[in-house]
């Protein structure tokens, strides 16, 4: 096996199971890991707008989750409104409802996180997630996560 083939493989295993823990510890919330994903970055980012929601996120692909907004919609978690500034456009922002269950999936994220710390115990990890940006930052995803991060923290992190 080629070394970037199982760069690939170790990759898509590690994802494949976090998401599977991320979506067992969101399971009692009634939500899944890219719903979670979404009240996350309105809570972090919003108010938006749809083509903006799109371009932060990992779980899509395409500036245009509307179907998953649509489902949250009908759910109570977020709420469409007029924007501000360009009353054309429409905004999303989470309900009292969304923002009361973000706090329950940052619980959630947080045990999901503390099994991985656990896992990672003693490893150094700089250089795996600087090679690991390094490779995402060329696709759309990873270019969604870098401005999540925000020009402050990716100055920081380079």
């Amino acid at each position: 096996m080629k070394v970037v083939e199982e760069l690939r493989y170790l990759v898509l295993a590690i994802q494949r199971e976090g998401n599977r823990l991320l979506a067992a510890e969101l399971r009692p919330l009634g939500i899944t890991p890219s719903q979670a994903e979404v009240l996350r970055v309105l809570r972090d980012h919003g108010p938006m707008t749809l083509n903006a929601l799109g371009g932060l996120l990992v779980c899509e692909t395409g500036n245009s989750p509307s179907r998953l907004v649509d489902r949250l919609v009908a759910q109570g978690l977020v709420k469409r409104g007029v924007d501000k500034v360009d009353r054309r456009y429409l905004t999303l922002s989470l309900t009292p409802q969304g923002r009361a269950l973000h706090r329950r999936i940052i619980t959630a994220e947080n045990r999901l996180h503390r099994t991985m710390d656990d896992r990672l115990a003693g490893q150094a990890l700089d250089e795996t997630i600087s090679t690991l940006r390094s490779l995402a930052d060329a696709f759309p995803t990873g270019a969604a996560l870098a401005r999540r991060r925000g020009p402050e923290l990716a100055h920081q992190e380079n």
